[in-house]
């Protein structure tokens, strides 16, 4: 994976002056009238649970194949957003609505005026961007081929759709396997429970991200870090790769989000700021596209998708 960030971004003009803000702990953020988007009689209140399934879980990781390998829908085609609620009934949450609601108040205005970086919200993904895990994907298939005698094609082109596929898919129109029904889900649960073992012996980010991130949070610009994992699983391989502290926003499996486009929209919904003042990093075309759709700016990461793939996703 050939990955890299540079503190010598073209985006964002980095000032060694400013300081980081402080991380955001709560398991709910509540959005009020008086506080942050000028509410009118009421708040917007978007779940970040922390539970844990204690009856799918493996070595205490939780194992949840259908929503690790998978293929996520892009979203946010015609601007559509999320359903959430607040305290008088559920509540629509579009692209347009979080553009015009999380407008900066008086003080902001004048504050990012003086501090142009701050009005910004960077939003990582896990996948690839954060960390390498293609590479944890790609070794649980082989691994998983190991143990049920099969074979894993060598063909760099199948092994890549084998990393962006549905488990359902590689199983039946890559790998091939001739499973009977009964026995896919065994599979898919194994491939699960390899992976989170995989995963829980990383122990290091993407080359260079850690100095970027670092050099981001002296600008005190907001990050957030959106992944399907679940939140435990989350923050615990963050804690291991010691990138935690730069991340004042995490989008998770619990958050409840059915597409890619509404995990970037939960993010800026997180970090207080509207999806137009947004940055996505992305190494895969359908996040860019995702973002691009909620009317977020997105950087396109040299990684496992040559360029002129990722220039079609703009």
């Amino acid at each position: 994976m050939a990955t890299n960030f540079r503190t010598s971004s073209s985006l964002l003009q980095l000032r060694s002056s400013f300081c980081f803000s402080p991380s955001l702990s709560s398991s709910k953020l509540r959005l009020s009238k008086s506080k942050r988007l000028n509410f009118v009689q009421h708040r917007l209140v978007i779940k970040n649970s922390s539970g844990f399934d204690e009856d799918c879980s493996f070595d205490g990781f939780s194992v949840k194949p259908n929503k690790l390998f998978m293929q996520e829908a892009i979203g946010a085609e015609y601007g559509e957003g999320f359903e959430t609620f607040r305290l008088d009934g559920p509540l629509k949450v579009d692209v347009d609505f979080l553009n015009d609601r999380l407008q900066e108040g008086f003080l902001k205005r004048i504050r990012y005026a003086m501090k142009p970086d701050e009005a910004y919200g960077l939003i990582f993904s896990w996948d690839d961007v954060v960390a390498n895990t293609g590479a944890l994907k790609l070794n649980a298939w082989k691994q998983l081929g190991l143990e049920e005698g099969k074979e894993i094609p060598p063909e760099a082109d199948a092994q890549k759709l084998m990393l962006y596929a549905s488990a359902d898919h590689v199983l039946h129109k890559i790998l091939r396997w001739e499973t009977i029904e009964s026995e896919v889900d065994r599979l898919k649960s194994r491939l699960s429970q390899i992976y989170y073992d995989n995963l829980s012996k990383l122990r290091k980010p993407m080359e260079g991200l850690e100095e970027w991130l670092d050099a981001v949070s002296t600008a005190h610009i907001p990050c957030a870090v959106v992944s399907s994992l679940d939140r435990r699983n989350m923050v615990d391989a963050l804690e291991r790769i010691g990138l935690k502290k730069y991340f004042q926003a995490i989008i998770s499996e619990e958050d409840g989000m059915e597409s890619i486009a509404h995990r970037f929209l939960s993010a800026a919904v997180k970090l207080d700021r509207k999806p137009s003042k947004c940055v996505v990093f992305e190494d895969d075309p359908r996040g860019i596209t995702a973002a691009h759709n909620c009317t977020m700016m997105a950087v396109a990461l040299i990684g496992s998708h040559p360029a002129y793939v990722r220039s079609r996703a703009g």
